[in-house]
């Protein structure tokens, strides 16, 4: 057994937790979550991850990473004005929408033939509002927050996996440092599940379980496919969706979003350098899931320490680990020509917040872009 697989799957699963897990936090302060479902939240998604990890690497014989929806959580702490079992009712309709699309083709066809740039463009309107309030917390707080940017800027020249991570790293030590946080008396205890039976409301459906299904279909399933294509491996395709939709729905029940493929984090565990023997490469899979499992026993003191930070610190946080899927957000939506001026309205529409009918904005961002590009065909034609 290479020590490589171990250290792959140890800073893949570590860059993962560091760098998104203050969003998580965010999403569940949006919601009203209590301090005890915002602890199952944390600890039914790093099980969920872990165990469908495992299992698919195991099953299939190829490493299979898995991740929270990172863009799933900008959006859930986006919305306004919805309780915690409603958000349930949201992530139990976007986990059914997941494994309906690995078991029913033409869904998955209906999602495909959504325009990649109004795609994109919804995924950029809902990220960034977070990168602007990132930036304002210079603003505010400009004795931790500009360090952080520069080591930021720094370690991401030569390892942009870790330039989130490293920048916690010294918010953390400047907060403590300086006064501004102080981690609570009580000590580390083991998280519990705590079950939250789902409300559905129409327009929370609408307004969040269906922008959340599309925003990790279109960032995170389709790219983590397509990570494992570019590294050599067919992808499970019909698998990974049955069994992370399956994982999301029950553990949503205890508070968690979606769960999906990873690609970032899978790029770390894919390379040569993890194992020279492509067909051994699986085992980092197992790894992986045995240190998210782990992760998830020891987030109370994880969660203690972030919610200790002072809230500008942990919104410069959320702002940089999310510029880079703002990039690709933003290249993505404005790279094909036909429809850029339709992803331009879906930006514009998605980021400013507007909600009608109590249907959020995502939703009507893709309805604008959609509707006119339609219109924009209907005069071609």
């Amino acid at each position: 057994m290479r020590a490589s697989l171990i250290s792959a799957a140890f800073v893949a699963a570590m860059v993962g937790f560091g760098s998104t897990v203050a969003l998580v936090l965010a999403a569940a302060h949006a919601l009203g979550a209590t301090p005890g479902q915002t602890a199952s939240w944390v600890l039914a998604i790093s099980v969920a991850k872990g165990i469908g990890s495992l299992g698919l690497s195991w099953r299939h014989r190829v490493p299979v990473v898995l991740a929270w929806s990172t863009p799933g959580a900008a959006l859930i702490a986006a919305s306004k004005g919805v309780t915690m079992p409603e958000a349930v009712g949201a992530f139990l309709l976007a986990a059914g929408l997941i494994a309906l699309t690995g078991a029913v083709k033409p869904l998955g066809t209906l999602v495909a033939r959504i325009p990649d740039g109004i795609a994109a463009g919804m995924l950029a309107g809902v990220l960034l509002p977070f990168c602007l309030k990132g930036a304002l917390a210079v603003k505010d707080l400009p004795a931790v927050v500009l360090p952080m940017v520069a080591v930021f800027a720094l370690v991401r020249l030569r390892s942009p996996a870790w330039a989130v991570l490293a920048a916690l790293a010294t918010g953390l030590a400047l907060g403590f440092g300086l006064g501004l946080a102080h981690l609570p008396a009580t000590g580390l205890v083991l998280p519990r599940p705590e079950f939250i039976a789902p409300e559905l409301r129409w327009d929370v459906l609408i307004g969040l379980g269906l922008p959340l299904y599309l925003v990790t279909m279109a960032s995170q399933n389709l790219p983590g496919f397509a990570v494992m294509r570019a590294a050599g491996y067919e992808p499970p395709v019909r698998s990974a969706l049955a069994v992370t939709g399956g994982l999301s729905g029950l553990s949503a029940l205890f508070g968690a979003h979606p769960i999906n493929m990873a690609a970032i984090t899978a790029a770390i565990c894919m390379g040569p350098d993890v194992h020279p023997d492509p067909k051994a490469r699986w085992r980092v899979g197992v790894f992986y899931g045995l240190f998210w499992i782990g992760l998830g026993l020891v987030s109370p003191l994880v969660i203690a320490v972030l919610q200790a930070l002072p809230p500008e610190l942990l919104a410069a946080i959320v702002g940089l680990a999310l510029l880079s899927p703002l990039t690709g957000a933003l290249a993505g939506a404005f790279t094909p020509e036909p429809t850029r001026f339709a992803a331009a309205m879906t930006l514009a529409v998605t980021a400013s917040g507007v909600a009608a009918f109590g249907v959020g904005a995502a939703f009507w961002g893709l309805v604008a872009g959609l509707a006119l590009q339609g219109l924009e065909r209907f005069r071609r034609f």
